[in-house]
Formats: C-alpha cells, sequence, structure tokens
C-alpha cells in the first residue's frame, strides 16, 4: 500500500541537536511550540484517495522471474555481500543524490521541506527524488537499472530487496560511515561527525536498527527510515452492540466468524490485505518452516504442517467467513469501512493505513458523524506464548557511487534518520512508527499519542499499538530469492483458496500440487 496521503502537520524543534535547524514558519504551518499550553489537535479529516494497485503480488513475481538471467552473470546468486572499507568525508563539493522511494504527495511535501532545511546545512548537494508507487515498483526499477550498471543513491528498501541488488555487488555497508569520527563542515560554520554519535545510536528503536544486519555476515546494510506492523481493525461499535469478544487466538477468531456469518450471512467478517503476509505469519506463529539462508536449500515451506493451516483457511474463504486482497480484488478496507452493501467487521492490514481503515462521516440530525467507532488491537495469534507479528515498513540502503556522492548520500540518510522534527512529522502524516525513541519525548507528538482513539485520530491509535506490539515483531531470512518466495506464497495462498480440485482429486491433493508447483517456480529461478 502506499504511504498516506494525508495532510502535513508540522511541530517546531525544542533544541538545537547536531543535525536540526529551526522551522521556518509559513502561512499554511500548523505551527505548534512548547510554549502553548493549550491542547492543539492535529489532522481530523480524512484526505486523499485510496489508489489500489492490482494484482501488485503478480506483477512482481513476474518482474523478479524476469530479472533473474539478467543478474546470474554479476556474481554468485547466494547470499553474496560485499564489505567497503574506506570511508571519505563530505568534503562541500557539488554533488547529486538520487533517491527512490513510495512517497505520495502529501509525504513529498514534508520530504521537500526538510530537504530544505538539509540544504541549509549543505546547500551543495543537491537531492532529487522520485516515487515509484510501491516497494515492488522500487525494487523492480533498481534491477533493471542495476543491469545497465546504474541506480540510485539511496532507497526504500526492504531486506530481501537488498539481498537482490546483492547479487550485483550493489550496496554499501555502513559499518564504517557508521562508526567514522570524520569531521564535516556546514556551510554555516559549524561542524559535525560524519557518524553516529553514541547519543544517536541508542537513541534507534534497537529491533528496527537490528534488521540492517539480517544477512548473515554481521554487517550493516541498511537504515530504519520508518516503520510499521498488521494491526487487527474492528468494528467497536457493532462489537459492544452485539456482545462480541475482540478474538485474541485464530481458534477464537473462527468461533467468532461462525457468528457474524450466522447473523449477517450476506456480508465476510474478516477481510486480509496481504496474502503473503498471512502466509509467513502463520510459519512464524507455528514455528514452521518458510525460507532458511542455508544455500543448499532456501524454499522449505512446502511441509504437512503449512498445507495445513492453508487448508484450513481455504474453508474459511468457502464459507465465507474471510476475504483477501487479490480474491477480493482490492483492499479489503473497502469492505471495512462499507455502510451499505456487503460489509466486513474486522480487517487485517498496516498499522501505516488507518486513514483507509475510517469510514466517511454520515449526515445525521446531530450533524457529520463517523457510522462507527473503530478498535485497533494485535493481530490473532497461534499461542500467547510465541506472539509474532511482521515487522514492517521502509529501511534506507546506499548503493556504492563515487566517494563524494556516497558521503552526501551518507550526510542524508543521517540527517533523516536522526532528525526528530522530520520524523515526527512523517509518523503523524502517514502513521507510521518513528524509529527513534527521542520523538515520544517531543510535547507535539506526546499529545498526537495521547489523542488516540477509534474516529479522529485513529492513526494515533494504531502508532500506539505498533509500539506496544513490538517485543513480538519478527523479520524473515534475507537472501537473493527471499523476495520471489514472498510473492510467490501469496500467489500460492490465493491458487489455494479459489483452486477447484480435478477429478478424483481432494482438497488436500489439491494443496498439494499447488506447494510442490510454487517450490518448483522457485527453485527453476534461483537453483545453481
Amino acid at each position: 500500500m502506499n504511504e498516506n496521503n494525508t495532510p502535513e502537520t508540522e511541530v517546531e524543534e525544542t533544541a538545537a541537536p547536531e543535525t536540526q535547524v529551526e522551522e521556518p514558519k509559513t502561512e499554511e504551518s500548523v505551527k505548534i511550540t512548547e510554549s502553548q499550553p493549550e491542547k492543539k489537535k492535529v489532522n481530523k479529516q480524512k484526505v486523499g484517495t485510496y489508489i489500489k494497485i492490482g494484482a501488485v503480488a503478480v506483477a512482481g513475481v513476474l518482474a523478479v522471474s524476469l530479472l533473474v538471467p539478467l543478474f546470474k552473470n554479476m556474481g554468485n546468486k547466494k547470499n553474496q555481500m560485499v564489505e567497503n572499507t574506506n570511508v571519505v568525508a563530505y568534503d562541500g563539493s557539488e554533488v547529486t543524490v538520487t533517491f527512490y522511494h513510495t512517497m505520495g504527495a502529501n509525504l513529498k511535501g514534508v520530504l521537500d521541506k526538510h530537504i530544505a532545511k538539509f540544504n541549509e546545512l549543505y546547500p551543495n548537494i543537491k537531492i532529487e527524488h522520485s516515487s515509484y508507487g510501491d516497494y515492488p515498483g522500487v525494487r523492480n526499477q533498481i534491477s533493471t537499472e542495476l543491469t545497465s550498471n546504474s541506480a540510485p543513491s539511496i532507497a526504500y528498501c526492504y531486506p530481501d530487496h537488498v539481498a537482490l541488488y546483492n547479487t550485483a555487488k550493489a550496496v554499501l555497508t555502513l559499518d564504517d560511515y557508521m562508526a567514522s569520527t570524520s569531521t564535516v563542515t556546514r556551510a554555516d560554520g559549524t561542524t559535525e561527525t560524519m557518524g553516529f554519535t553514541q547519543e544517536q545510536i541508542n537513541d534507534f528503536v534497537p529491533a528496527y536498527l537490528a534488521e540492517g544486519k539480517a544477512y548473515g555476515d554481521n554487517l550493516m546494510y541498511t537504515l530504519p527510515f520508518a516503520k510499521s506492523t498488521e494491526v487487527l481493525y474492528y468494528n467497536k461499535t457493532e462489537f459492544a452492540k452485539n456482545g462480541w469478544t475482540v478474538p485474541k487466538t485464530w481458534d477464537e477468531m473462527e468461533a467468532l466468524c461462525k457468528v457474524i456469518k450466522a447473523k449477517y450471512p450476506s456480508d465476510i467478517p474478516l477481510g486480509y490485505d496481504s496474502e503473503a503476509n498471512w502466509f509467513i505469519t502463520m510459519t512464524e506463529q507455528m514455528n514452521s518452516a518458510y525460507t532458511s539462508t542455508n544455500a543448499s536449500e532456501h524454499f522449505v515451506f512446502n511441509t504437512a504442517e503449512n498445507r495445513a493451516f492453508v487448508e484450513k483457511y481455504r474453508q474459511w474463504y468457502q464459507n465465507g467467513w474471510v476475504i483477501t486482497e487479490e480474491t477480493y480484488g482490492g483492499y479489503t478496507s473497502d469492505l471495512f469501512t462499507a455502510t451499505t452493501g456487503q460489509r466486513a467487521f474486522m480487517c487485517i492490514g498496516s498499522s501505516a493505513g488507518a486513514q483507509y481503515q475510517t469510514p466517511d462521516k454520515v449526515s445525521t440530525e446531530n450533524g457529520d458523524e463517523y457510522p462507527f467507532e473503530v478498535g485497533v488491537t494485535m493481530i490473532p495469534q497461534v499461542s500467547a506464548d510465541n506472539a509474532k507479528v511482521i515487522q514492517q515498513g521502509p529501511s534506507i540502503c546506499l548503493f556504492r557511487k563515487p566517494d563524494q556522492e556516497a558521503a552526501a548520500a551518507w550526510l542524508f540518510a543521517k540527517y533523516f534518520t536522526t532528525n526528530v522534527i522530520f520524523q515526527a512529522e512523517y509518523s503523524m502524516t502517514s502513521g507510521y512508527a518513528p524509529v527513534i525513541q527521542s520523538v515520544k519525548e517531543h510535547p507535539v507528538y506526546a499529545q498526537f499519542l495521547e489523542d488516540a482513539n477509534g474516529t479522529d485520530f485513529l492513526q494515533a491509535a494504531c502508532v500506539k499499538q505498533s509500539v506496544e506490539q513490538m517485543s513480538a515483531y519478527y523479520v524473515s531470512p534475507a537472501f537473493n530469492g527471499s523476495s520471489a518466495a514472498r510473492d510467490e506464497v501469496g500467489l500460492l495462498l490465493q491458487r489455494c483458496f479459489t483452486t477447484a480440485p480435478k477429478a478424483n482429486q481432494t482438497v488436500a491433493q489439491m494443496i498439494e500440487e499447488q506447494f510442490a508447483n510454487s517450490v518448483k517456480e522457485l527453485h527453476k529461478d534461483y537453483d545453481e
């Protein structure tokens, strides 16, 4: 899903950290400072167009499949990472840094404003940035460019994207940049060190920073930019009216779906936006196999345990208890927010997608009101003893470039990942959780979280839930082929839900055949 297209809310810095400059005032700004004791609200209006990206999973698989042969001559296809040891400090020269991302219009506005602030410090670093719609779009664009020895300076990424890029030995390791004690002079005459201070390192959310070393060689390849997770949205008003209990386990979810379907036979109890996330999260919750960094066998998800849960949820789909993005033909939040026609009463989706889970106001005798309140909680678990929920949201990686371009890109990355004001504004605009802990201490951001509710401030409620379930986050192994594996299991779940068994074939046999075909397809592209 693209970043949310919600109105921008500004905060003002309360100190002068190493990489921050004072926020300029504009007529359009909503300025909130520590000296203003009154309670100020941020965005109360749901704004923006919900752009659906049809068949994203299918497109992703096709794109990566076409690109694999182009990478085969660029190095060993296994989990190959290359360390760089020469870090050159930025010398103030003119240089252009290109940045690929997925931001929509309003997040671009936040980015552009802070690029201007960055350029007050480094006026000779020109930032050119482009949006490629969604994460597979960024991945596919960069993969194509790498075949002609070109790539951006810096880009949004997921761990499996980085593993793919490194088949071309393209990604810069960041350990030496992070530790650099070289001094850089800014335009105003002040200085900063190239690397992080210990205070800046300690400020990162540890789980988010640790994702940068998810490649098996203990080297740092990415920095966290903004993070999200999956949450269960539910119609809190309908739950209260009917006395339904919010499910904490999948068994409780099954029992509730039966009750809801019996009461509302034309509606669908549950929507799940990402087939791939559902499959992978179930393997984490069940401690069953998905993928492995073991080069002899990466694709290990064809197991009896996995086929059993897919068969179970296929029956849910056949019963009309659940629908997914691809089986529905769009994000299931449309069903969740519907007040006429077919509805859903629960939806599992991104914590960064709160605005799409908020119903439009309707006219009543008391004025315009929300038709129902939305609740937010952790997705169901197999067992509370092994709670697992996916860690998502963009990190950023740097690509191998000439010394000054690489140094400038590093300063850009450092600025945007450690700047409290940018991180706060990005979070309040997008619904993503900030990656540094000090953001929550800012009074405006603290008020943003305090205002959390199931209507105007659902976005804040999602951020709070993201923080509360942080101990359950997981990240899948990253290797060349892990991105394709993710796409493939999403398609696999879809096929298993919708494919009718052949004559004289049981449902279990059809599912077994589908699993075998998926593994075969991955081996065809990624085996030596």
